[in-house]
């Protein structure tokens, strides 16, 4: 689960994994309601700052790139061409700012530390029938998809390359989209596996 952490002594890993969860809740919701590009930049830039502050390795970032990189080029694409392009770079610029605040929360923040958080905040939340664990597993393993699917995003991108199909729309759509169902399977069953779903 702690594949994407990157220890560091930085005030990014220092801060409390409920405040990072909470401030990444507060953009998630802010860069879905805003529909200006140039506040939607705005957010984009400070969440790609927060990666000099965190000092993250060079190495991951230009990995992180290389991978959501081709993503928002697609999306991009077809989007201009079904709607235009001020709502394609909208659409893209909401990709990049939640997918980099998400990718910054994954690697400064160890899963554990995340979902205990989430658990000790909504703790007196459980005398409504709320389940503290359950909300806890699910926010670690959406932090945890987020990851996986960048990390597929690079593989199938970097086997097209391979392949001399690295242009390639096709190339890369369909074995994301069969990689990503088949990412989506294997955690089904995992989950089965520990006994979620059936109470």
């Amino acid at each position: 689960m702690n594949t994407w952490y990157e220890p560091g002594t930085s005030p990014v890993h220092r801060a409390p994994a409920g405040v990072k969860f909470g401030l990444l809740l507060v953009l998630a919701a802010v860069v879905f309601v805003l529909r200006s590009p140039l506040w939607l930049g705005v957010l984009s830039g400070a969440a790609l700052a927060g990666y000099v502050l965190a000092r993250v390795s060079w190495r991951r970032c230009r990995g992180l790139l290389r991978s959501a990189g081709l993503l928002v080029v697609v999306v991009f694409a077809l989007q201009w061409w079904l709607l235009g392009l001020e709502p394609a770079v909208v659409v893209c610029l909401r990709i990049v700012a939640a997918l980099a605040a998400a990718n910054l929360v994954t690697i400064t923040t160890r899963v554990a530390d995340l979902i205990a958080a989430i658990e000790r905040g909504l703790g007196p939340l459980r005398r409504f029938g709320v389940r503290p664990e359950r909300l806890g597993l699910l926010a670690g393993l959406t932090l945890q998809a987020v990851a996986a699917l960048t990390a597929i995003a690079g593989e199938v991108r970097e086997a097209a390359k391979a392949r001399g199909a690295d242009r390639s729309v096709v190339a890369f759509t369909v074995p994301f989209l069969v990689r990503t169902l088949r990412h989506a399977d294997e955690l089904g069953e995992a989950l089965a596996a520990r006994g979620e779903g059936d109470r």
